[in-house]
């Protein structure tokens, strides 16, 4: 029985109105902790791209319960790869990674949930391949540090710095999930 009333809190929970804005606070009404919904951007580089595992990314982040508010696919400028990756400009290689970005369509997606950068970090795992554990989606999809797959933002203020890079807000949404969690077809 218990069970079935944290379902249904939840359900109330995820179908309640939602704020407006970056950072939407879900406060449960049986007085527990408050829980911050942050979003965060994961960009399926071009070597995933290729190797069509879009889905299998979209999949993972869908099952574990985040929404997806912003999708698209386009072939990277190199004005923006370079103010993406604006830190990395003194590495002997960043030249070779800029040409990498910008050599094939990438997807670039907004995720939304409770912890979500935090979290897409650990699915993703340590940027060298050799290094990423299994399970993880470098873990079993990356195949050589330079050709690994996936990027995700590294904090909540890195991830709204390239949200505003890599998107327009009017190419945001925000909706409000009602399906019950884990659940793929109508109640």
């Amino acid at each position: 029985m218990g069970g079935l009333l944290w379902r249904s809190a939840l359900r109330g929970l995820r179908g309640g109105p939602r704020a407006p804005g970056w950072s939407l606070l879900v406060r449960p009404s049986s007085g527990g902790p408050s829980w911050t919904r942050e979003r965060t951007l994961v960009a399926v580089k071009p070597d995933g791209v290729q190797r069509r595992l879009v889905g299998d990314v979209i999949q993972r982040f869908e099952r574990r319960g985040f929404t997806l508010v912003g999708m698209k696919m386009l072939q990277a400028p190199e004005s923006v790869l370079a103010e993406h990756y604006q830190d990395l400009q003194r590495k002997p290689f960043y030249p070779a990674l800029i040409r990498y970005m910008s050599s094939g369509p990438m997807v670039a997606m907004v995720w939304e949930g409770y912890n979500v950068v935090r979290a897409s970090r650990a699915m993703i795992g340590h940027t060298d391949s050799a290094e990423a554990a299994p399970g993880t989606i470098r873990g079993d999809f990356s195949i050589h540090i330079s050709r690994n797959v996936i990027h995700a933002s590294d904090s909540v203020e890195g991830a709204q710095r390239e949200i505003q890079l890599w998107f327009q807000s009017s190419e945001l949404v925000s909706w409000a999930d009602t399906a019950p969690h884990g659940s793929t077809h109508p109640a």
